[in-house]
């Protein structure tokens, strides 16, 4: 899909990467700019994401409560720590946990609120090439659209979910950052890299790698997050992934001089919007 070359002037997009359990991260992002510049995220024409990116994005355009959302994501990690058996998970359904916290956290009126607005990447199963989806009829199809993106091959499952009668997978798989090179674009992902508001481990230059549509920094902290994103540490850890994102979306904020309103570092849980 080719996007249209925006003016300097126009209000910028965002763009949600690939994350697992490390979307924690870009729920402290989101978090901070609610509260600090609230119309960035509110004048972005479009909003993409891939994998669990995508169901920050809906967060956005949504407007879900964060804080349910933070739950939801806690709440899974804690049952996948639980069921963790080398390196499938059994008794862990990942979709099916999906399912019920997108029932409930998304307005009935979603597909409204997102067509033409959220865009997910997903794979097409049949042929590996990735599609993003912009339009939606109902609320369901939100749902699926999501559910599909976020399906990782065995260890959400066997059988990949369907959206219109075509099997997807994982959008991260093919567009772990969707558009993420686009000058008129806010990215935003766990990983360090050449991105907008990502962990600042060391310069950005060191080792970076173009691979899945993305900015990846070889480090060894990268691949820790790497694991992390997978197979969820403690509750204490992924708690501090949510205050990082939040920080890092104020050193966002600083260095491209946005106006907001100064305020203390979090140091516990994000607040709700």
């Amino acid at each position: 899909m080719t996007e249209d070359v925006e003016s300097e002037n126009s209000p910028m997009s965002l763009s949600f990467s690939g994350s697992g359990f490390l979307a924690l991260y870009q729920i402290g992002a989101v978090q901070a700019l609610w509260e600090l510049a609230p119309d960035i995220l509110k004048s972005a024409p479009k909003v993409y994401g891939a994998s669990a990116g995508s169901l920050i994005a809906a967060a956005v355009v949504c407007r879900t409560n964060l804080d349910e959302l933070q739950k939801t994501f806690f709440e899974a990690a804690m049952e996948a720590r639980k069921t963790m058996h080398g390196l499938l998970f059994p008794c862990f359904n990942a979709t099916r946990i999906l399912h019920k916290a997108l029932l409930k956290l998304l307005p009935d009126n979603a597909h409204q609120l997102t067509t033409g607005r959220l865009h997910v990447a997903l794979t097409r199963l049949s042929d590996g090439k990735n599609i993003l989806v912009s339009d939606y009829k109902s609320k369901e199809e939100v749902m699926q659209v999501l559910i599909c993106s976020c399906f990782v091959p065995f260890y959400s499952g066997v059988v990949p979910p369907s959206f219109r009668g075509v099997r997807y997978i994982d959008g991260g798989l093919t567009n772990f950052q969707p558009l993420f090179d686009l000058k008129s674009m806010i990215t935003v992902s766990p990983f360090t890299g050449e991105i907008d508001i990502c962990p600042r481990d060391c310069p950005v230059s060191h080792l970076c790698l173009q691979i899945c549509n993305t900015s990846f920094q070889l480090s060894v902290e990268n691949l820790c997050r790497v694991s992390y994103s997978l197979f969820p540490p403690s509750s204490m850890i992924l708690n501090e992934f949510v205050c990082q994102g939040y920080k890092d979306a104020i050193l966002y904020l600083n260095t491209n001089t946005v106006t907001y309103i100064p305020v203390r570092l979090m140091t516990g849980t994000v607040k709700s919007i």
